[in-house]
């Protein structure tokens, strides 16, 4: 018993090892909080690069020469460079009017003021489909003096795998758009009105 008593007592007053265990003790938040920093400053920077590879893509578009499939091929192979695993979507809509963006088209006659499209109302239909639309939008890069819309979702695979220890998505989703308007290399054609 006394031997025990001695021994413990040395345990006691010894403080070597000490600072192992204090390491350890800070050392792990430590490197959670620089790898939740690593993993958002990376977020932060491919946020840049998207919104800069939209705007430049979109500048292509509007000053005319390109179609479609190019302004697709030019953003995807610019943000591809940054994550071999990222999945890219590029819409692309255009509007005969800046305030027309996202918005159902203009009823011009409501014969019975329901703010509805019923029998005997007329709309202008912007995207020229014949029927009327929440949305005004019509797919592709417009025409001569068009608004148009690009909006470019990218989902990409977390730098630092985090999820798991904070809960949190595998991936991570960024999205930018922007909206310019077209030259105007020639004039532009006012959209029908439609009756009902």
């Amino acid at each position: 018993m006394n031997a025990l008593r001695h021994i413990l007592r040395r345990l006691r007053r010894d403080q070597r090892g000490v600072n192992v265990v204090e390491f350890a003790l800070v050392a792990a938040p430590l490197v959670l909080v620089l790898l939740v920093i690593i993993d958002f400053g990376y977020r932060l920077y491919l946020e840049v690069v998207v919104e800069g590879t939209i705007n430049k893509a979109a500048r292509r578009a509007t000053v005319g020469g390109v179609n479609s499939a190019n302004i697709d091929a030019f953003v995807t192979s610019q943000l591809v460079a940054f994550s071999k695993n990222a999945t890219i979507k590029v819409d692309k809509k255009s509007y005969y009017e800046f305030s027309g963006v996202g918005k159902p088209e203009k009823i011009t006659q409501d014969a019975n003021q329901n703010g509805k499209i019923d029998a005997g109302d007329c709309f202008q239909d912007d995207n020229r489909t014949g029927s009327y639309d929440s949305d005004r939008g019509k797919a592709g890069l417009g025409s001569s003096d068009d608004i148009i819309y690009y909006k470019v979702t990218v989902t990409f695979p977390r730098l630092v795998p985090l999820g798991k220890f904070l809960g949190l998505a595998s991936t991570e989703t960024i999205t930018a758009n922007t909206v310019l308007r077209n030259q105007p290399f020639g004039s532009q054609t006012t959209p029908p009105e439609v009756c009902v």
